[in-house]
């Protein structure tokens, strides 16, 4: 405990700071924000090694292995493709300078320091990411639904099938309206851009 708060007194610690949206354009995370493709910075925190820049899209994080090192490692974490679960906020104790936020991406844990001067936030971003987490999960409960509601369907039609009509020609139009039904499904309870939920929780 001793040893953390010295190192926080003298500036050798990892805490983040959040970065206003002003000097977005002044990290390395900005490089590989696809701008072309609409995507958008809502959040972004750095300390002296790493960079998690939380996008419209996707959790964009600059990796570093030390602070004199140059040497960085960029991952990409999409939200519709790694869902976030488990989302924890731990405010700062007493002698604490720091505060976390914890989630899983996939199959990827994050604890990320930052100062506690940036509490309010860090809440923001905290109620952004569990309603992200949110709307995920219940629409892969949906998603299911929708499956379960098809293959039910196709084992009634098949079922009741004519004998009169050509085999492939029935098959072939089952199978269209299959597809059909799991790729709308996909359209709908897919969601890639969560632009909106940022919209609503992040206060810049």
């Amino acid at each position: 405990m001793f040893k953390k708060v010295a190192a926080d007194m003298l500036g050798l610690s990892d805490i983040g700071s959040v970065i206003t949206p002003a000097d977005y354009d002044k990290v390395d995370a900005d490089d590989y924000v696809m701008h072309e493709e609409n995507e958008k910075i809502y959040f972004l925190i750095k300390s002296k090694t790493d960079e998690y820049c939380f996008t419209n899209t996707a959790l964009i994080h600059v990796d570093g292995t030390s602070a004199i090192s140059k040497k960085r490692t960029l991952r990409r974490y999409n939200y519709n493709t790694h869902k976030i679960s488990n989302v924890l906020l731990e405010t700062a104790g007493t002698v604490d300078l720091d505060i976390e936020i914890k989630f899983n991406m996939g199959g990827e844990h994050y604890s990320i320091d930052v100062h506690k001067k940036h509490i309010e936030e860090v809440k923001d971003l905290y109620k952004a990411l569990l309603k992200i987490a949110e709307i995920t999960h219940e629409n892969d409960i949906v998603t299911q639904y929708a499956h379960k509601s098809l293959e039910m369907a196709s084992s009634t039609l098949s079922n009741v099938r004519n004998a009169e009509l050509d085999v492939a020609a029935q098959f072939k139009e089952i199978n269209q309206i299959a597809f059909n039904w799991l790729v709308d499904t996909k359209k709908q309870y897919n969601v890639k851009d969560f632009g909106f939920v940022f919209e609503k929780f992040i206060n810049n």
